[in-house]
């Protein structure tokens, strides 16, 4: 095989530990190849894949604030980012773009691997925000079966727009309402920034929620937020935010160099520090 070029492309782009990630997998796979974090403006986009495309990159993964104006730059994009409203990971062939989004998978992989006997179709999934990454979990979370999905954010209209994509399962409700709406629920996560280091806290009450059900947070500095110690404390289940940083990766690495990785302690740790 020869040696594989994989970055991942964003701006800024420092923070990010996906090279972190592909390379540990490089090295353990035994593989000839590199991935890069590549700072590239928002003005430069086109100029900036052009030359990724012309050094000979099998492909990238995009964030902020690129996950949408890629689409223009693609020559084709699966029915998945189409869905979900975003492109975060390109392959690159004959000079040509090809998007998909492997956020949704991340999610859902993660959930089932960090929780016992977790079933979204028997009742009703809690999201809290409506960024890009609910529009990934809600399209997850539909494909793995939920039956209903209750969508809470503190502007409604940005929760009315990600819940068009499914209207007959996902309904809006009032952020003030959201400590209320987890009653009977099954299954919440926090799609929000709050909670995350530096950021304002998230307060919510618990104590409407079963006993019995699944609470995962995508935050994962700190590790286990604050909504996660108090899911905790009532005896749920949790699942906590690296492990789908982790997952969405896999099939990624899998498109460019044809191995699809694993997640180990290890990894988790390496990328935590």
């Amino acid at each position: 095989m020869s040696f594989v070029k994989a970055g991942v492309i964003g701006h800024p782009i420092h923070h990010s530990k996906s090279p972190i990630i592909h390379n540990h997998w490089i090295a353990e796979h035994g593989l000839e190849g590199d991935y890069k974090a590549i700072d590239i403006a928002p003005e430069n986009l086109k100029a900036g894949v052009d030359a990724l495309i012309a050094e000979g990159y099998a492909g990238f993964n995009v964030t902020i604030p690129h996950k949408q104006e890629i689409f223009k730059l693609c020559a084709e994009v699966d029915e998945t980012a189409k869905a979900i409203g975003a492109v975060n990971t390109v392959v690159i062939r004959d000079g040509k773009l090809f998007g998909t989004n492997t956020d949704a998978f991340g999610f859902i992989e993660n959930v089932k691997r960090e929780a016992f006997g977790v079933d979204f179709s028997h009742r009703p999934c809690v999201v809290l925000g409506a960024g890009g990454a609910a529009r990934a979990i809600i399209h997850g979370l539909i494909e793995a079966g939920a039956q209903k999905i209750i969508l809470t954010n503190r502007t409604i209209e940005k929760a009315q727009d990600v819940a068009s994509l499914n209207n007959n399962i996902v309904e809006v409700a009032a952020w003030d309402k959201r400590s209320e709406i987890l009653d009977g629920a099954g299954f919440l996560v926090n799609t929000t920034a709050l909670g995350m280091t530096g950021k304002e806290p998230l307060t919510i009450d618990l104590s409407a929620l079963p006993a019995d059900a699944t609470v995962s947070d995508i935050v994962y500095a700190p590790l286990t937020t604050e909504l996660l110690a108090q899911a905790r404390h009532g005896g749920r289940q949790i699942v906590t935010g690296i492990g789908m940083l982790l997952h969405q990766a896999r099939p990624a690495f899998e498109k460019w160099f044809g191995v699809l990785p694993d997640v180990s302690a290890e990894l988790e740790q390496k990328v935590l520090r």
